[in-house]
């Protein structure tokens, strides 16, 4: 059995891993594109303190957390231990006003997921011991069990071990071949049949699947993160921190900071930075942890979420199709969920139990 994977970010190369491990012959294609974001995101793995209502999205956002201890144990037996993984745990910042009911939702959602640890409230001056940049008056809830993780690590670690279990990638611009049922991809002039093809082409989907009669609802969303640096200082153990608005602050281990990010509507592909980006995320950094002013900017990376219909990822078989798969629409979670849903395309391209009820992630829908 051949599949062929277009789209190598977190999910395409989670799915041609996958595949690769279970001795499918599998073909990822890569377009090289610039603003995919896998390349730009945060790496935040924290589904239990989030203040999204959908269960279906939290269903899979846990699963999507979980499974990491499945990934990290498959890519260590492959030899590909080094991706700054590293559970450091969370402060999600909340008013004294709203900290019992909020305690309370993040800790019944924990106590249903032993990954996520014990669940507290700390107060402010722990919270700025934890993570001395913050000037954070009210409390926080602590979530140990919180992970981050370097996207682009990770995800050319699984590419490697893919790679040395004999899967192959093309780089170029593919088009899915299909009468019915896919028959291959074209990739610029090359032509390379499969048995079942993976559409995880994130933002680009449209283009890619509307010439075969699919249209699935994804639209790009500009994502402008900065990389900041603290001379001098251990930031490696620091928690994430998850102020009350949208944004984050996370750090890694070579005194790098990482704050994000926008959310851009309506821009399309403009692969740009701009002053209104900058001054969004510089802004509400040093709202909570005015301790950064301090630091160098290193870079600013910009990535195009691939944003659904609502906050449940596109996941699933094309009837109208026979043998395509999506797998899409992870918008900002990519991170978080990707490696699982990537899994679960990898088991619907070879026509086994997916382990989860789709209904919920039509990708049609």
């Amino acid at each position: 059995m051949r599949v062929v994977v277009v789209g190598s970010g977190i999910a395409g190369t989670a799915a041609g891993y996958e595949l690769a491990r279970a001795g499918v012959d599998v073909v990822l294609v890569d377009s090289l594109v610039p603003g995919r974001a896998t390349s730009a995101g945060a790496g935040i793995i924290c589904p239990w303190s989030s203040r999204v209502d959908d269960e279906d999205w939290y269903r899979l956002a846990v699963a999507g957390a979980e499974h990491y201890q499945e990934l990290l144990a498959a890519l260590a037996a492959d030899e590909e231990t080094e991706f700054g993984y590293r559970r450091v745990g969370s402060l999600r910042l909340v008013d004294e006003a709203e900290s019992t009911k909020s305690l309370q939702r993040v800790a019944e959602r924990a106590a249903k997921s032993p990954m996520a640890g014990e669940v507290e409230l700390v107060s402010a001056r722990r919270a700025r011991e934890l993570f001395p940049p913050l000037a954070h008056d009210g409390p926080a809830i602590h979530v140990p069990g919180t992970a981050r993780l370097d996207g682009r690590s990770v995800r050319d670690a699984m590419r490697r071990a893919a790679v040395r279990r004999g899967a192959r990638i093309i780089e170029g611009t593919a088009a899915i071949v299909a009468d019915g049922a896919v028959r291959g991809v074209r990739v610029d002039d090359v032509f390379v049949g499969a048995d079942a093809v993976i559409a995880a082409a994130g933002a680009w989907s449209p283009q890619l699947l509307e010439p075969i009669g699919v249209r699935v609802r994804i639209a790009p969303q500009r994502g402008q993160i900065m990389h900041l640096r603290l001379p001098g200082v251990e930031t490696d153990n620091w928690p994430v921190v998850l102020p009350q608005s949208q944004h984050y602050i996370l750090a890694f281990g070579d005194s790098r900071i990482v704050v994000g990010a926008t959310r851009e509507d309506d821009v399309g592909f403009d692969h740009r930075v701009t002053v209104g980006g900058m001054a969004e995320v510089l802004g509400e950094a040093l709202s909570v942890a005015p301790g950064l002013a301090a630091a160098t900017h290193v870079e600013t990376r910009i990535g195009f979420r691939p944003v659904g219909p609502d906050v449940r990822p596109l996941l699933g078989a094309v009837p109208q199709v026979a043998g395509l798969v999506v797998v899409n629409g992870l918008g900002a979670s990519g991170l978080t969920v990707g490696p699982y849903v990537g899994a679960v395309a990898a088991r619907l391209a070879r026509q086994v139990d997916p382990g989860i009820d789709l209904a919920p992630y039509d990708p049609l829908r």
